[in-house]
This record gives structure tokens, sequence and C-alpha cells, in this order.
């Protein structure tokens, strides 16, 4: 991902009557032409319009609980740094010191007290303020006239977080964060509130799985966003919650998409079971939704618990999927009495995220022959994956 955007329009590389066809009516439309998912010059567009441009899910705040806690981030190329600082609020910064461009981290780790380069010590505190420099006016000189430290930060990167979720806008030009989330929380409000998103709690054992796929990061969404394929990819769901209990969910303006169901059983082993969100409307217990709120998080909604599901793309065909399990926040949500219901959860979750690894680097597989045109849609089944077309393409052009 590190060699230079040579075409200034999609275009150029894309013929415009395939990017119009996927904006039709969902009757007329085909889906996103192969280019989109084996084209490296298409990749390096996609990397700026998609990525840098929008809110991009880089990981969870729980991966770094404690403060000094870092992660060594790549997004496509870009690396950063993610850290919690003093005061626990959690910032990201382009992983360079602001030196000779040595990168400042290589691995995640805990940090006492300064994020200090390896390279000559140039240091630097938790908030990206540069506080040494030593020997920069000559041997035991630590300090010149010449030389401003505060112009000489670390290039911070605009971030937010929500219901634990890190989300960067790299490019710092899409709309501010609470405008761009509004239509989720106004949709999910019948669930949850904002101070619902104090309770929940990381699962810390059992909780966090991840796998690399070959696979476009893209198929892992329109997977996501249907149901169509519960009978056949997870028939264990389809006995838990069938096809016939699930129900489109298409987010306007056009930023999420995904599927809910009207049948969700709370796992319970005995008589143990989760907490459950107070603020939940007693009328809709049996809803969990699942949303893909564009363009790489996957977000299941339960009334017992949740969980985040993340994609890091790691080139045309690789990408590593990430998810991590939450519960409603209380002494027991991770204590040893529920711990094989914890146990018991993970393993439900994670056999269903592996079931749909065949189907997703299938249709990566698929994408090579030069036949197929980007396939057609059941205007029944298939709205929310036609929308995230509609979204990639709407965001390409």
């Amino acid at each position: 991902m590190g060699k230079k955007q040579k075409f200034k329009n999609i275009t150029e590389i894309i013929d415009s009557k395939k990017l119009l066809a996927v904006k039709k009516p969902i009757d007329e439309a085909n889906g996103l032409p192969n280019e989109c998912y084996i084209n490296e010059d298409y990749s390096f567009y996609e990397r700026e319009k998609v990525f840098f441009n929008k809110w991009t899910v880089i990981g969870v705040g729980s991966s770094i609980p404690k403060s000094g806690d870092s992660i060594s981030y790549n997004l496509l190329g870009i690396p950063l740094l993610i850290i919690r600082d003093k005061s626990m609020k959690i910032r990201v910064f382009h992983n360079v010191c602001s030196h000779r461009g040595h990168k400042l981290i290589e691995k995640s780790c805990n940090l006492k007290n300064v994020i200090r380069c390896p390279y000559h010590s140039w240091s630097y505190d938790f908030e990206g303020n540069l506080v040494a420099t030593p020997h920069i006016g000559g041997l035991n000189i630590h300090t010149s006239k010449n030389f401003d430290k505060s112009k000489n930060k670390l290039k911070s990167v605009r971030t937010k977080i929500w219901m634990d979720i890190i989300f960067v806008n790299l490019n710092s030009n899409e709309i501010d964060f609470d405008e761009y989330i509004s239509p989720l929380e106004q949709r999910w409000k019948k669930f949850i509130t904002k101070d619902d998103h104090n309770l929940i709690v990381h699962s810390n054992d059992y909780g966090y799985f991840c796998l690399n796929i070959n696979s476009n990061w893209k198929f892992a969404i329109e997977n996501y966003c249907e149901s169509y394929h519960l009978p056949t990819i997870h028939p264990e769901l389809n006995k838990v919650s069938n096809i016939n209990d699930h129900y489109h969910i298409q987010g306007l303006p056009n930023r999420f998409a995904g599927q809910g169901t009207k049948k969700y059983d709370q796992p319970m082993i005995g008589n143990k079971k989760f907490d459950t969100f107070s603020n939940w409307e007693k009328n809709r217990l049996k809803n969990a939704e699942y949303v893909a709120l564009f363009p790489n998080v996957m977000i299941g909604l339960h009334v017992d618990l949740f969980y985040v599901f993340w994609l890091e793309p790691l080139g045309i065909n690789k990408t590593k999927e990430h998810m991590q399990i939450y519960y409603v926040g209380n002494d027991s949500a991770n204590g040893e009495d529920l711990k094989e219901l914890r146990q018991e959860n993970s393993r439900f979750w994670k056999k269903v995220m592996l079931e749909d690894v065949g189907a997703i680097e299938s249709m990566q597989k698929g994408r090579c022959s030069p036949f197929y045109n980007g396939g057609s849609f059941s205007s029944i089944m298939d709205q929310p994956t036609h929308q995230f077309h509609k979204w990639v393409v709407e965001s390409l052009i």
C-alpha cells in the first residue's frame, strides 16, 4: 500500500457505466464490479476515499485498559499509535517521530512515562507534546534556542470513542461524529440509552478472537448485511433464529445497513443468564439487531450483550477479522459464576464467524472470472447489501 496513487478519477480504473449500474433500482442494478475486489490500482483509490475520508474503526478501548497501554496499528500502510493517556483518555497519533521519521513503537506495550523514540531518544508525553530532546544542542546540551518543541508535537489523528469502539478520520474531513452516529443512536434508543454505554464491560476471558481470511474486506460486510444465507451457511443459528424471523435494516442517511431478528433467546446454562439493559423496551426483549456501520465495523446488539466485529484490511484479498464481546456491567459479568456461560456464548459466535469464512473466501475466488458482471440482487432479500454497494460507489465518486 506504499506506492503513490497515480489516478485522479475512479473512472480511469473502472468504466463509469459499471459504477452507475450499481446505483440503479435494485431490480435493475448490478453489484460492484470485479475491479473493486481484485484490482490493486483500485485499492489505492479506495484507501483514500473510503478509509481515510470516513470514520474508520481501528480497535476497541478495552484492549488498552491502563494508562500507558499502547498499540501499534497499520491502517493500509499508515503507521498509527493508539495510547491511553494519564487521564485515561484514548488518543491516536501518527506513529512517527517528528525528528527523523523513525517509527516510535513496533509492538503493543505499556509505556511508563513517555513515548521515547528508539533512534535518538526524543520523547513525548502521552498527549503528544515533545518533552525531551537529548543532545540537540551538542553533547549533554538538551535544548536549543533555535528550536521550538511546541512546533514538533506528534501529529494527532481525529478520534472518537463510541461504545468502546475507536473511530478515526484520517483526513479530518468527515462530518462531526455526533452527527454521523445520530441516525443509529436514534434507531437504538428503544433498546439502549447513552447511560447504558457506561454499563458495558468487555469479556476478559473468551471474549476476544480474530482470524485472517483470504478475502477482500467488503465481502464480510456484504455477508453480514443479509440473512439470505442463514439456512445454508448457519444451520444451527437458523434453528434458533429462522430466516423468517429476520427483517431488514436500512439506515438513512446511507451510513449503515443490516438485519434484525424477532426471535432472540438469551443464552442460559441451568438458571444462569446474563443481566440485561434496563432501558430495553419490554415488548422488544426478543429483538436483536446486526448492523454494519460503514465502512468496516459490524455490531450485534442484544438485550443482554453486544459484540463489536471490525475489519482490518491487509490487502486487496487479505483481511483480519477481530471480534470483542461485551456484557451488561455488574459485579458478576466477568465473575466465576458465569464463566461457563461466557465460554459457551463465545463458542457459539466464533462458530458462526468461522462458518462465514468459506463463503466469503469463495466469493473472492469467483471475482477472478472476467465473465462475472458484479451479479444481480434479490429485490426482497438483498436490499441491505445493495445499500452497501451504493454507499461504496457514492464514496468513490
